[in-house]
C-alpha cells in the first residue's frame, strides 16, 4: 500500500511516524503502514457467499444463500486471540461480509477487545439502518468497491442496478457520519474510468480511495491478460499522481492510495527528484519505514474455513487453521518454512527483483503474482514496470 497523497503531496512526514515510536498499536491508522513491529492486518474473508456475481472475483464467491463454516462463536474466539497478539486491525471481507447476520455483532466484538474493525464491501446491502448499526459499534471504516460509471460496473458485478445501490450505500454511510472510502481495481476493461472515480470522490464528498493493480488470482486469473502492460502502468500511476494533486491544489484533499505494487513507491519517488527534491529525500525516509509488500508478516488471512494464508489471494498456501490451533501461534512458528521466510523474503528473491536497488522499500512485491505467472514463488514480478536503468544499483 502507498499512500500517494500522503507521499506525493506531502501530508505525512517521517516525524509524524516516529512521534509514536512506529508501533503498530499507537499509530493512528493513517500511519499504520509506517510502522516497524508490522504485527499483522488480518484480513477475514468471513464467507464465501456473495448476492452478485463479480468477475474479477479472488474468492471465487459463491450464491448468498447456505451457510458459513465458522460459528459466531469461534469466530469470538478467534478475535480474542488476534487482538491478544496485537494485530491492530480486523478486515471483514468476503464474499460479501453482509450476507452474514452476525457481521455487526461480530465487529462489536472486535472493537470491544481493541482493534479497529474496517469491512470491505460491494455497498449494495448498506441501508440506513444497517448504515446506523455499523456506526454504533465503532466500525473505523467502510470500503466500497466500484469498477467505473454505471454500465462498466454493472458488467464487472453481473448485477444491473448494483452501481446504484453502492452509490446508496455510501449516501447511507455518509449520513450515519461513518468513514466511507472507495476500491477500485485496474484492468485494461476499466482504466478509462480513473477520471470517472476521482469525478466521484470529488462530487459526493467521498474523503479515500484506493487503486488496486491487479492480482492473478482467484477470477482475477481469468483476467492475467487483461492486466495493463508496463507502459500503460506508468501511465496510470501518472493520471493518480497528477489527479490528486489537482484535488489538493483545490483545497479539496483527499487520502488517496494505490494496492499491491510496491514499484508504485519507486516511481513516486523518481518524479518527486526531477519536480522537488527536498521533498524527495523525506519520501524516501518514509517508503523505508513502509518496506513495501509485507504478505506473511504485515498482512495476514483467514479463509471462510479457518485457514490461515499470507495474504488474501494466495490460498494455495495454508498454513494451518484457526479452528484447530490459534493464528498467533501459526503466524510465528518457525517449523512452517514458507511463513518463515516470508518475514524477510529480500534474501530469497530472484530475477530482477535481486539485483534491485530499491528491494529494501519494495519487499520483492508481490509473490503470489510472481507463482502465477512464473511458477516460482521468488521469481520477480511480472507487473515490476520499473526499466532495468531505474533500479540497477550504484
Amino acid at each position: 500500500m502507498i499512500g500517494i497523497s500522503k507521499l506525493y503531496c506531502g501530508s505525512v512526514e517521517p516525524s509524524d511516524a516516529l512521534r509514536y515510536g512506529r508501533e503498530s498499536g499507537k499509530l493512528p491508522s493513517h500511519l499504520l503502514q509506517f510502522s516497524e513491529d508490522k504485527k499483522p492486518v488480518v484480513v477475514w474473508n468471513m464467507t464465501r457467499r456473495c448476492n452478485l456475481k463479480c468477475v474479477h472475483c479472488y474468492a471465487q464467491a459463491l450464491d448468498e444463500q447456505g451457510t458459513d463454516e465458522i460459528s459466531t462463536e469461534q469466530a469470538k474466539t478467534m478475535i480474542d486471540d488476534l487482538a491478544a497478539y496485537g494485530a491492530p486491525v480486523m478486515l471483514f471481507s468476503g464474499g460479501e461480509p453482509l450476507v452474514r447476520k452476525d457481521l455487526v455483532e461480530l465487529a462489536k466484538h472486535a472493537t470491544s477487545r481493541g482493534m479497529r474493525a474496517v469491512i470491505s464491501t460491494n455497498g449494495t446491502l448498506i441501508t440506513k439502518a444497517k448504515a446506523k448499526e455499523l456506526k454504533d459499534v465503532g466500525l473505523s471504516y467502510v470500503g466500497i468497491s466500484l469498477d467505473g460509471a454505471e454500465e462498466v460496473h454493472d458488467k464487472f458485478r453481473g448485477v444491473s442496478g448494483s452501481y446504484k445501490k453502492a452509490l446508496q450505500g455510501v449516501e447511507n454511510c455518509q449520513a450515519e457520519g461513518l468513514k466511507v472510502g472507495l476500491r477500485f481495481t485496474v484492468n485494461k476493461r476499466n482504466a478509462g474510468e480513473v477520471p470517472h472515480l476521482f469525478k466521484l470522490i470529488r462530487d459526493l464528498e467521498v474523503p479515500r480511495i484506493c487503486f488496486y493493480h491487479l492480482v492473478y488470482s482467484g477470477r482475477g486469473s481469468d483476467l492475467i491478460k487483461e492486466d495493463l502492460d508496463h507502459a500503460e502502468t506508468r501511465a496510470l500511476v501518472d493520471l493518480i499522481l497528477d489527479e490528486t494533486k489537482a484535488l489538493f491544489d483545490a483545497g479539496l484533499p483527499k487520502e488517496v492510495l494505490t494496492v499491491d505494487n510496491h514499484a508504485d513507491g519507486p516511481y513516486l519517488y523518481y518524479r518527486l527528484l526531477r519536480e522537488d527534491p527536498e521533498r524527495a529525500a523525506r519520501v524516501m525516509e518514509l517508503l523505508q519505514f513502509n518496506e513495501g509488500n509485507s504478505s506473511g508478516r504485515g498482512i495476514g488471512c483467514i479463509s471462510w474455513d479457518g485457514s490461515v494464508h499470507p495474504d488474501q489471494f494466495w490460498r494455495q498456501h495454508v498454513f494451518g487453521n484457526v479452528l484447530t490451533r490459534p493464528f498467533s501461534q501459526i503466524w510465528d512458528d518457525p517449523k512452517i518454512e514458507l511463513l518463515h521466510k516470508l518475514k524477510d523474503k529480500k534474501q530469497y528473491v530472484g530475477g530482477r527483483c535481486a539485483q534491485c536497488r530499491y528491494l529494501k522499500i519494495c519487499g520483492g512485491n508481490f509473490r503470489a503474482r510472481a507463482e502465477a505467472w512464473h511458477g516460482d514463488i521468488w521469481a520477480e514480478d511480472p507487473a515490476c514496470y520499473l526499466t532495468d536503468e531505474e533500479i540497477k544499483k550504484d
